[in-house]
């Protein structure tokens, strides 16, 4: 059975929620260290909720974190069983979210950091109904690791929102080839897929992947500019 998962929350400055964005933590953090996004993009996504769960096991490597999947040897296998093995929470926590505030799939958008990135686009591409838009931070796209595995992980895809996928040049954690590696893959799925590449940052989120990610989900949601 899933693990059920909850996180801190922002609400939409505008009365009802019409769009939620579910904001998916990294490895060794928890939800309130990605709510701040939300507080970030507010006055863009005036009528967007803000959800930050927190993933659903204590972090092997930083005592007071969570995790979504352990890294042991940070490799593409051990990622792949990871985020199938996490994905069943994190899949019912967003069914329950839109359930609880009434919205359809398409009012849905995913924002990830790490070992975010790779849960949400695992999860988000692989829902039944698409989601309006995935951002992924700092990350990758997670396939087995096998001389089929781009093949496997693209005859799994079901839903093909529009991705953007944002790293740093000097990332010494998830190298920025995993960006190009990332992109091509996903182009070579279909998916309609945009990147940027912030120049001197490393493992984390700069004002311009801040700025382009906001732009991006306020069109993808179709918010007015």
């Amino acid at each position: 059975m899933a693990a059920t998962l909850d996180g801190p929350r922002i609400e939409p400055r505008s009365g009802k929620a019409r769009r939620l964005v579910v904001l998916v933590h990294g490895y060794g953090a928890d939800g309130n260290d990605l709510i701040a996004l939300g507080q970030e993009w507010r006055a863009r996504l005036p009528a967007a909720a803000f959800v930050a769960p927190h993933a659903p096991e204590p972090c092997d490597g930083a005592p007071i974190g969570r995790q979504w999947f352990p890294l042991i040897q940070r490799d593409m296998g051990e990622r792949w069983r990871g985020v199938n093995r996490a994905a069943p929470a994190l899949d019912a926590f967003l069914d329950a979210e839109l359930a609880r505030r009434n919205l359809p799939s398409r009012a849905l958008a995913l924002v990830g950091f790490s070992q975010g990135t790779m849960m949400a686009l695992h999860v988000g591409l692989r829902r039944a109904l698409v989601p309006a838009a995935i951002v992924g931070y700092s990350g990758l796209y997670v396939m087995p690791d096998r001389p089929d595995g781009e093949a496997a992980a693209r005859a799994e895809i079901r839903a093909r929102p529009p991705i953007l996928l944002v790293h740093g040049d000097l990332d010494d954690l998830i190298p920025p080839a995993a960006l190009f590696m990332s992109t091509k893959a996903l182009a070579a799925a279909e998916v309609p897929v945009e990147w940027h590449l912030s120049q001197g940052l490393g493992h984390g989120i700069d004002p311009e992947g801040l700025r382009q990610g906001g732009e991006f989900l306020a069109r993808a949601f179709g918010v007015p500019a």
